[in-house]
């Protein structure tokens, strides 16, 4: 998997995957144009999205309707450092009554998201930073 996020103009990104595009932006009172989500929503709605697969993948393979279901997310940022979001709620609306049986399933069904279970045994990450422009360093040598 490969996801690809170039800068566009002033605080403008471009995520791209697959021939896909995302826009994302900061809002007005952080200095953005408020032209599309921040990277912190792209990462709330990419739970949201992948609990909601679970969901109807579940609902359809059991022949429940799945037209309707919904999934909201929040998160509060920390004030603790190192800062970050905290305390991610996730909730799965479906548009039907579920028995017991299926209430069990489906609630298995969710936590088997792939981004949940990421979050839930965080991943080693590693950032580099690659220049254009190779500057030479060149050693120096006492007498």
């Amino acid at each position: 998997m490969q996801v690809k996020v170039q800068h566009k103009e002033h605080l403008r990104f471009e995520a791209m995957a697959r021939g896909h595009r995302i826009l994302g932006d900061q809002p007005l009172e952080n200095e953005g144009e408020d032209s599309g989500m921040t990277p912190t929503e792209w990462f709330l709605a990419s739970i949201g999205g992948c609990v909601g697969f679970y969901a109807v993948k579940y609902c359809q393979s059991r022949g429940l309707e799945a037209t309707g279901l919904s999934v909201d997310v929040s998160a509060q940022k920390t004030t603790d450092m190192p800062v970050r979001l905290d305390d991610i709620q996730i909730q799965v609306n479906v548009p039907i009554v579920l028995d017991a049986h299926h209430y069990q399933g489906l609630e298995r069904a969710v936590d088997a998201c792939l981004i949940h279970k990421t979050l839930s045994n965080p991943p080693h990450t590693t950032i580099q930073i690659s220049t254009s422009v190779v500057q030479s360093v060149q050693a120096q040598t006492s007498p």
